[in-house]
Order: C-alpha cells, then structure tokens, then sequence
C-alpha cells in the first residue's frame, strides 16, 4: 500500500511565495496516470501561483484564506470552502491577498509535471501581457522573478 503522507513531504518552496507538496504524482510515493493531487499554502499578502497555463483541466479547492483567481479574462475573490474549475489550456493565477496563510488543494488530470513549475525555478515563465495574453484588468502582478 502507498501512502502519502503530508507531514512527512517536504516539498518545494517557489519564488512566487508558495509551498508545494505532491500528494499523488511528483516526488509522492502515490502515482496515478489519470490525475495528479497537491496541496499548496501561499504566503500572506500576495503569494502565488502565477499565470500560467497547461494541458490539463484542473481544480483549485480553497481550503482557507482569501485570494483572487484570475481565469481567462475574468478575475474574482475567492475565499476558503470554494472550487474553481480551470478548463485545459485556459491561462489562470490565483493570489493571496489576505494577512493570513492560503490553503488551497489542487487536482488535474491527466498527471504529469507542468511546465509553469519549473519555469519558475529557473526564472524563465513567460511574461503575461509580453510573452502570453494579458491578465485580466486590475489583477495582482505576476510574479516572475527568479529566487
């Protein structure tokens, strides 16, 4: 039996003030073909996972805190108990902008590593606006820069 357990992932921290861990995919010892499952906090007033888009459709369920989702052209609040669902190939980045911790969990499928990872470690994800659409007006900066 495979299990994964989330107080024994060390996971990865990002330049755009996130945490990641894999709980099925990635460094997980749970592998699955058809999805991948993570849980992510960011940081307090403006971590992120920025704007970035993938094959895959996903979800991002807000376990607690309060941010903003952008989608597309679109960009709301979110807060913790809800889900967003994010269409394949459909640009998205969601934004702490609370003073607390965001705890969100997310899900897409089919599993496999997604570019927007590790462009960011490296410094290299596209420039929204410059390199990839725009986001929506009003939106949280994108975070680019490299740790």
């Amino acid at each position: 039996m495979n299990i994964a357990d989330l107080n024994e992932i060390a996971g990865r921290r990002y330049p755009a003030r996130r945490w990641t861990r894999n709980l099925v995919g990635g460094a997980s010892p749970v592998q699955c073909e058809n999805f991948a499952l993570g849980y992510v906090v960011l940081e307090p007033n403006g971590g992120q996972v920025p704007w970035h888009n993938q094959e895959q459709e996903e979800v991002y369920f807000i376990v607690e805190g309060e941010g903003e989702m952008c989608l597309g052209d679109e960009r709301q609040a979110v807060k913790g108990g809800q889900c967003v669902y994010i269409p394949p190939t459909v640009f998205h980045q969601l934004t702490n902008t609370g003073s607390t911790p965001m705890v969100m969990i997310y899900a897409y499928g089919p599993a496999g590593d997604v570019a927007h990872w590790k462009q960011e470690l490296e410094g290299t994800l596209p420039r929204a606006g410059i390199d990839v659409p725009a986001l929506p007006e009003g939106a949280a900066p994108q975070c680019t820069e490299k740790p």
